[in-house]
């Protein structure tokens, strides 16, 4: 693999997940940065199973739900809350979902931010997690039943798709 090469076509596909899923332009480099020095580090990650955006979408998403996870990133967030409510078009359902992301098990993280974040269909989720639309069902009910659990209801979005 041309890792040069793969930075140059890709990068860009992973600094805009990282920016989107973190809000936060310092540390959206700092992951894209994690990403190539990882692949750099340890290229036979990238078995070839699927395509390299799948997988950098993959790679890139769970190096920023460990960011959210991050003792001073949440802190962080949490301080920030009020600068993210007046500067993100969508406000307080993305704080929210955000500060939810930190609660959630990594597995049941990367659903909801496939499914409200990025508004993708249980066919689309399924495509990216190699598995059964089902599972996608199963996987978003369990995030929604933990949300009850801690009295912070996820909204369930309906697709014509789903």
């Amino acid at each position: 693999m041309d890792l040069a090469a793969v930075y140059a076509s890709h990068g860009h596909l992973v600094l805009r997940r990282a920016r989107q899923i973190l809000n936060d332009e310092a540390e959206a480099q700092d992951v894209l940065q994690e990403v190539f020095m990882s692949l750099l580090h340890a290229p036979g990650q990238f078995a070839g199973t699927s395509s390299i955006t799948t997988f950098l979408y993959s790679l890139s998403t769970n190096r920023c739900l460990n960011r959210l996870r991050d003792r001073k990133t949440r802190k962080r967030l949490l301080a920030a809350r009020a600068t993210v409510e007046a500067t993100d078009a969508r406000g307080e359902p993305l704080a929210q979902l955000r500060q939810l992301l930190t609660r959630l098990p990594a597995e049941l993280a990367a659903v909801v931010i496939y499914a409200h974040l990025d508004e993708m269909t249980h066919e689309e989720i399924a495509d990216q997690l190699g598995c059964s639309r089902r599972q996608v069902g199963n996987l978003l009910e369990r995030a929604a039943e933990h949300c009850r659990r801690q009295d912070r209801p996820l909204q369930a979005r309906k697709s014509a798709h789903d």
